[in-house]
């Protein structure tokens, strides 16, 4: 009788063995899903940072007028011509609009500031609606137009930090020679003067620290540098004795200057902006910015506290309280931003848009897409199909894959070189940007219609010359439709990437502004244009504030684009794909 060999130790090694292997294939479960998390989460991040900085763009608070089309203005010559209609004084018509609205700004320096409700270029705006129909000659008409950019970004709440609140007390509004005395029956200011004290003590707090740093390093020097530190230093220590004297107990009232917040008082119509604030809570001095025909205490007012300083921001508080005013008047609403895909480029934000940069990218792939694609399909069918194998089309398909790995730039240099300098073909043109993203989107289409002609079986094309087709025939009628599919989504994929570059039209011109949006035909291939990548680039160092949410904005509609490219290819690749 034989014994029964022990495999206990086999069996324990062996679940040791399965233990470690399940362990190592968790582990590696674990840091994919990290990884696809990780992935995830940058894109979240990315995508809600472009979707918050873009969306105040596609709303615009817009202003409308009433302006009286006065013949003599809008037809100096009277002959309803369209050279006089031009040379119509459109400006002064909404000047005249516009002081209407506040009959009381009289000087030459306050009319300036109103007339910076808008800007000058909405004068073009109100000579085309005229030249479109003359028949508004001699009548009133409402003229809508985008508020100042900076006034728009107020209204959004992304200009200033401000905050207002009820008081308790009732306001008296008293004429004196400073301005107007601002009284209340309550200490209603009183929370503010003390706020306004404890700002200029911490201001003198970092004068005295920066003049004892100079001093520090003034001692460290020698010659006019340690003279220029001290010297400051002692400057510095001055305006903190000045800040501190201000706020001695037997002082008058705190000055408000333009470094510290501004305090508006509003009353039925009426607003009053505080030049000094009493140390009692008890009111201030000011000067009146809407109003003041009426000096009788009212008790339904409030206060208003703009806590960014006047000298931090690019609007007045004539503008902020002026803007208020047309707002509760009804006469600026927010509504959807035609302005962003109706117009072109511009040096005002309010007015400026995508329309020229997405016709200059539509001529553009439109050439792109007649030379790159058809070229790199058949040059794909030769080198697969009928190119024999040998050393020279060996280069070629190298070639091929290294043009496919050079940066975009070097066909910029290329295209400068080539179709710029030796054919002397326009800048900063649909023709020559088309050309220049033929040249880097080749590589890429012959190289995916290779790899889709490879993925048809041979089983196909030996069947088709088995039954007497001829080689062509078998190419075009059999595995060039089995390869469409593959040949689609990569020629898709390869044009959605040109459509996102930038550095091969900065090389041709494709970089400056076009104010005008290039013509949806033969003539506007050769026009002037832009395309949306380079406009974003622009856009993007633009000095208006303004220009953020429409490089944003613009960002968004690129993505768009390059999300239908995709899906497109998605839908192609999924409506003509057949299975074998």
């Amino acid at each position: 009788m034989t014994d029964t060999p022990d495999i206990s130790p086999i069996r324990t090694a062996v679940s040791k063995n399965l233990g470690a292997r399940y362990r190592a294939e968790l582990r590696f479960r674990a840091a994919g899903l990290a990884a696809v998390a990780a992935a995830v989460g940058i894109l979240v991040i990315l995508l809600s940072s472009i979707v918050s900085g873009g969306l105040p763009a596609f709303t615009v608070n817009e202003l409308e007028l009433t302006v009286d089309l006065d013949e003599e203005l809008v037809d100096p010559s009277g002959e309803r011509s369209e050279d006089s209609l031009r040379r119509g004084s459109y400006s002064r018509v909404l000047q005249n609009a516009i002081r209407t609205e506040f009959p009381e700004v009289t000087g030459r320096r306050e009319l300036r500031n109103l007339f910076s409700l808008y800007t000058a270029l909405n004068a073009t705006r109100l000579m085309d609606e005229v030249l479109e129909d003359p028949g508004l000659i001699g009548t009133q008409h409402r003229f809508t137009m985008p508020l100042a950019d900076d006034l728009d970004l107020y209204l959004k709440g992304l200009l200033v930090e401000e905050r207002s609140f009820q008081p308790q007390g009732t306001l008296s509004l008293e004429p004196s020679d400073a301005g107007v005395v601002v009284r209340s029956t309550a200490t209603d200011f009183r929370d503010l003067a003390a706020e306004i004290a404890r700002t200029l003590r911490a201001r003198a707090t970092l004068l005295e620290t920066e003049a004892d740093r100079l001093t520090e390093r003034a001692q460290e020097l020698s010659g006019t540098e340690a003279e220029d530190m001290l010297y400051d230093a002692d400057l510095n220590r001055r305006q903190a004795a000045d800040i501190r004297a201000r706020l001695e107990i037997d002082a008058g009232p705190i000055e408000l200057d333009n470094s510290l917040p501004s305090i508006l008082v509003e009353s039925e119509g009426r607003t009053v902006r505080l030049a000094s604030l009493a140390r009692n809570g008890a009111g201030g001095t000011g000067e009146y910015l809407l109003g003041g025909d009426s000096v009788e205490a009212e008790n339904a007012w409030s206060i208003q506290v703009i806590d960014t300083p006047v000298e931090r921001r690019r609007v007045s508080d004539q503008l902020i309280v002026w803007t208020r005013a047309l707002e509760e008047r009804g006469a600026i609403s927010s509504t959807f931003n035609t302005y962003l895909f109706a117009n072109a480029d511009s040096r005002e934000p309010e007015l400026a848009g995508v329309k020229g940069a997405l016709y200059g990218s539509i001529l553009t792939m439109i050439i792109t897409i007649i030379i790159s694609v058809p070229i790199g399909v058949f040059t794909a069918l030769y080198l697969e199909e009928y190119a024999p194998k040998n050393r020279f089309t060996a280069l070629i398909e190298v070639n091929i894959n290294n043009l496919a790995a050079v940066p975009s730039i070097v066909f910029g240099l290329l295209g400068l070189a080539v179709f710029i300098n030796a054919f002397g073909l326009p800048r900063s043109a649909p023709l020559v940007g088309g050309l220049v993203l033929s040249l880097m989107t080749l590589p890429t289409v012959i190289i995916a219609t290779r790899a889709a002609l490879k993925a048809v079986p041979q089983s196909i094309r030996q069947a088709a010359l088995a039954v007497g087709a001829s080689r062509t025939q078998t190419v075009f009628h059999h595995v060039l439709p089995l390869a469409a599919p593959g040949i689609l989504t990569g020629a898709i994929i390869g044009l959605a990437q040109a459509m996102g570059e930038t550095a091969p039209l900065l090389m041709i011109g494709m970089v400056a502004f076009i104010a005008d949006a290039p013509t949806l035909g033969l003539e506007g291939f050769t026009e002037p244009a832009t395309v949306m990548p380079v406009q974003i680039f622009l856009w993007s160092d633009g000095a208006e504030r303004a220009f953020e949410a429409r490089t944003a904005a613009a960002i968004l509609v690129l993505l768009a684009l390059m999300i239908g490219f995709n899906a497109l290819a998605i839908y192609l690749r999924r409506r003509f794909e057949r299975r074998w």
